[in-house]
């Protein structure tokens, strides 16, 4: 006992919040610390582990040997054990080992690491990332740019497999603040969502079942390189976003599970506490210091990491008791029915804390269902995210898609209907990691006919896309129409963009992005019903799609009009609300994206109506392109 000291970063009033659920900045007390006591270097322990009968700080520095230094649990019935020991520094590894009350033994990793082993190995590392960030201007400004009346154009990334080195080896945080950054901004996306970088033992779990929830995964590099790429993205003026991943957590033997002998973070009732689509265990959500521990740890990647958005996956699997759950596998709630209440209670309180403590960020809900009010505000009953996922466009425009186009005229209702209940969310739509996994193919393979048309469809779909209302997402490789499923375990298939059609979809992309920014009618009200307007949504005979996007002027309207068929459509008559001549802003035919080149540049309306409107236009529509025109 005498080689720790005792020592505590707490106060009696972090007590008082922690044990009420409401301490925010957890990471500042429990976890590992670098700190002098009376003039002597060395480490601060502090582990949560209620159920244990011993706690035991183990590394190299002691020979593993769990006699050497224990640690002290506190008087106040918090359940925190903690001490100072001396003389050790940056870059020791180090577990817990806690013996519990009924016999259990465990050896566990820092819940509160800030850096990791890299996996297969699983210790937790003593650091303190000593970095002078450099973005100041962009934390400042970013509402400007990160607010919902503002362009949202976000390239999903997975470290691991964007690009690699010529044997295969990761691109290290540094390599990736030179290459990934300079992709992005000459993309012209505004933001990345990276898939998750928080420390994650097995590589086929994408991220997505993490282990240390305070460290950026070490494949990549030490915390503070992760510092460097985060502001080097804000120096070319992109926004970060993060996946983040409170849904669930793995079963592996040095992670939360069963963390001092008990069902510490994970809920005990199986029915409430495992997952059984992913063999994982669920956070319980009505303990207090649980819900502590994940609000920190969404606080923590917004104030340390500077990160401007969080990505909440899996929201539908917290939201309902009988998610992935036969009958008999899931109690209902107090008024007998399958809502999660303290999981929406954590995600509004989780919210409302991040909003109110980082001006100009977003939280993004990864969330499937018809769930209402998931992007509302706390103050108004909502879940309070700042947008939602649109799954439900992004199934039935790829259904659409997939057809044939001679067929597409009987499910013009697929590409129509999103517009019955655009509005009811902040939606945001997404053509993610997903939809090109586990057999989906890739977007281009999922478009039909001969390789021509494939990337018309292509082109086609991006163009309705950007042109819709919400912000969009779109993930690597899409953006040059990358032909083989995504594989995590290599780079992309860069080569293609040596081929025209490869490099025209990447142009396209890159116009799309330049037409997004530049027009604020696509951007001002992509959340309201008064920014978007039908001219002609029933014209199913021809396929052919027409509508009025909306700024904050009339100036500032576009017209957009797609042919959904191969067939070109001359002399298609369109009304419009006045007689000024349109000029063409976009074309997804252009010939320097692969296409044929038809399209007016100018078009000039007669007095003639159509369309209930007063003035008409004639315009030869491409095949399967959209056009896009500003009066």
């Amino acid at each position: 006992m005498a080689n720790v000291l005792p020592h505590s970063f707490f106060t009696e009033f972090d007590i008082v919040l922690f044990k009420a659920g409401k301490h925010f900045r957890l990471y500042n007390k429990l976890g590992s610390h670098i700190t002098t006591l009376e003039g002597v270097g060395g480490v601060y322990f502090a582990v949560w582990a209620p159920s244990a009968k011993a706690v035991s700080v183990v590394g190299n520095f002691n020979n593993w040997d769990a006699g050497t230094h224990q640690l002290m649990v506190r008087w106040d019935s918090s359940g925190i054990w903690e001490g100072f020991i001396p003389h050790i520094t940056q870059g020791e590894i180090y577990k817990y080992k806690i013996e519990a009350h009924n016999g259990a033994v465990t050896e566990k990793a820092d819940p509160f690491a800030r850096y990791c082993e890299h996996p297969p190995k699983t210790a937790s590392v003593v650091w303190q990332a000593d970095y002078s960030w450099k973005d100041q201007e962009w934390m400042h400004t970013r509402a400007n740019y990160n607010a919902l009346d503002k362009p949202y154009s976000v390239y999903e990334v997975h470290l691991g497999s964007w690009k690699r080195n010529a044997d295969n080896s990761f691109l290290s945080y540094k390599q990736l603040a030179t290459d990934l950054v300079a992709y992005v901004k000459k993309m012209g996306f505004t933001h990345v969502e990276f898939m998750p970088i928080m420390e994650y033992p097995y590589d086929p779990s994408w991220g997505y079942q993490l282990t240390g929830y305070f460290a950026p995964t070490s494949r990549f590099g030490a915390p503070e390189e992760f510092k460097e790429l985060v502001d080097a993205l804000h120096a070319a003026g992109i926004g970060v976003i993060l996946d983040w991943v409170p849904s669930h957590f793995p079963e592996d033997a040095h992670g939360l599970g069963y963390f001092d002998g008990s069902h510490l973070y994970e809920h005990p009732d199986r029915r409430k506490g495992y997952h059984p689509d992913w063999k994982s265990l669920i956070f319980n959500y009505g303990r207090n210091e649980v819900r502590a521990f994940l609000i920190s740890n969404a606080v923590f990647w917004l104030d340390q990491y500077h990160i401007d958005g969080l990505r909440v996956d899996a929201v539908a699997s917290m939201l309902y008791l009988d998610y992935s759950r036969e009958e008999g596998e899931w109690e209902p709630n107090m008024y007998g029915n399958n809502e999660h209440l303290e999981a929406m209670s954590f995600i509004r309180e989780m919210n409302a804390e991040v909003y109110a403590s980082f001006e100009g960020i977003q939280t993004i809900a990864e969330e499937s269902t018809a769930f209402t009010g998931v992007s509302k505000p706390v103050h108004l009953g909502g879940l309070g995210f700042g947008m939602k996922w649109m799954m439900g466009w992004m199934h039935d425009t790829l259904e659409y898609f997939k057809k044939e186009p001679i067929y597409r005229r009987h499910h013009q209702n697929d590409l129509t209907f999103s517009m019955t209940y655009a509005f009811t969310e902040n939606f945001m739509l997404p053509f993610s990691h997903d939809e090109v996994v586990y057999g989906k193919q890739s977007l281009i393979y999922r478009m039909p006919g001969d390789e021509w048309q494939r990337f018309a469809n292509l082109r086609l779909l991006f163009g309705y896309m950007f042109t819709h209302p919400g912000a969009n997402l779109i993930f690597m490789g899409g953006e040059f129409g990358q032909t083989a499923e995504w594989n995590f375990q290599q780079s992309l298939d860069w080569h293609l963009t040596q081929y025209d059609f490869h490099s025209g979809i990447q142009k396209l992309i890159q116009d799309l992005n330049k037409l997004y920014k530049k027009e604020p009618a696509l951007y001002q009200k992509q959340f309201s019903p008064e920014g978007f307007e039908w001219i002609e949504w029933n014209d199913a005979d021809n396929s052919v799609l027409s509508y009025i996007r909306k700024g904050n002027t009339k100036e500032e309207r576009v017209i957009i009009i797609g042919n959904f068929t191969p067939v070109p459509r001359e002399k298609y008559k369109l009304g419009v609300p006045n007689n000024t001549t349109l000029k063409l802003l976009f074309n997804s035919d252009d010939k320097a994206y692969g296409g044929s080149g038809i399209g007016k540049k100018t078009a000039k309306p007669s007095v003639k109506g159509w369309h209930g409107r007063p003035n008409s236009v004639e315009l030869n529509l491409p095949p399967l392109g959209i056009l896009v025109y500003k009066q």
